[in-house]
């Protein structure tokens, strides 16, 4: 039933742009692995073979420290609605800050917001869909507004002052490099 790609399809892209939720998952060789789930319209694809998202602020920031390790990654994103899918994107990812040239070639791409953490870049070298029969319909009813609300109110010099505190290892004890060094 799944059928392995070496790009996104123009299908595939289409689906791609209608998904609310995508999961992301990192491991690395010692300790947890991570799979977080990433909303707001902050995925895009550039090119059959690359797609970037935007990574806003959160309680973690796992993804970063496992990919400063271990640059694999797996995006999922599967169909509530509509005709069953499942979409895996395999690949290797890069991490940008604020302070990277590829940030600032990226984040116009994406709408202004204050958490705006980093955008993952991932090259993919493989892509696999498969039936998605027991995914169940679920309706989109909106997006959560709290943490944009949230970032909005701290402000760039708190939400620094977060990640910081909370955000520069992660759980694991593996750096995060969100601050300059």
């Amino acid at each position: 039933m799944s059928k392995f790609f070496t790009e996104i399809t123009p299908e595939l892209k289409d689906f791609i742009k209608k998904q609310k939720i995508f999961f992301v998952a990192t491991a690395v060789q010692d300790g947890r692995i991570n799979l977080s789930p990433k909303g707001h319209d902050t995925l895009r694809v550039l090119s059959p073979n690359k797609v970037v998202w935007l990574n806003l602020t959160g309680s973690g920031n796992e993804t970063a420290a496992h990919l400063l390790k271990q640059n694999r990654i797996t995006i999922m994103m599967c169909a509530f609605e509509g005709k069953p899918l499942i979409l895996r994107l395999y690949g290797s990812a890069k991490v940008y800050h604020e302070r990277d040239d590829e940030f600032q070639k990226h984040i116009g791409l994406f709408e202004d917001n204050t958490g705006s953490r980093q955008i993952i870049e991932v090259n993919l070298d493989s892509v696999q869909t498969s039936c998605g029969y027991s995914i169940p319909f679920m309706d989109f009813k909106e997006e959560r507004g709290q943490l944009n609300a949230w970032s909005k109110k701290q402000g760039k010099d708190r939400i620094e002052e977060y990640w910081k505190a909370k955000n520069t290892t992660s759980i694991d004890g593996y750096e995060t490099k969100i601050l300059k060094d």
